[in-house]
C-alpha cells in the first residue's frame, strides 16, 4: 500500500513562504522609510555642518542599499554567483547612469553659461 503524502503539510509551506515573504516586504519598506525619513528630519531640524551632514546621508544611504538588497531582492550575503552577478549588473547600471547623468549635466552647465561681461 503507497503512502498518501500529507496534503496539509504541503499546502502550509507555500502560505508561510508567502507570509514570510510578506513580511520581509513590510519590514523592508518600514526600514527603508524610516533611513530616508531619518536624513531629511536631520537636515531640516538640526542646522548641522556640511561635512557631517553628508557623511550621515552617505551611511544612512548604504544601509539603505543593504536593505534593498535584503527585503526586496531577497539577496542573502551568502556566497551564491548568481548573487554576485545580479549587484555586480546592478553597480555597472548605476555607475552607467549616475556617470551619464552628470556628464549630460556638466555639458548643459558649460553651455548654459553666461558670457563674461566687458
Amino acid at each position: 500500500m503507497s503512502e498518501q503524502p500529507n496534503v496539509a503539510s504541503d499546502r502550509a509551506d507555500p502560505i508561510q513562504e508567502e507570509r514570510r515573504e510578506f513580511n520581509s516586504y513590510v519590514w523592508g519598506m518600514g526600514i527603508a522609510l524610516l533611513l530616508t525619513l531619518v536624513p531629511f528630519a536631520l537636515l531640516h531640524w538640526f542646522g548641522l555642518p556640511r561635512l557631517p551632514t553628508l557623511i550621515i546621508i552617505g551611511v544612512f544611504a548604504l544601509v539603505q542599499i543593504l536593505v534593498h538588497f535584503r527585503c526586496f531582492l531577497h539577496i542573502s550575503f551568502a556566497h551564491k554567483r548568481e548573487d554576485l552577478q545580479l549587484i555586480l549588473f546592478s553597480a555597472l547600471l548605476l555607475t552607467i547612469m549616475v556617470a551619464g547623468t552628470i556628464w549630460i549635466m556638466a555639458s548643459l552647465a558649460l553651455r548654459m553659461a553666461m558670457p563674461p561681461s566687458v
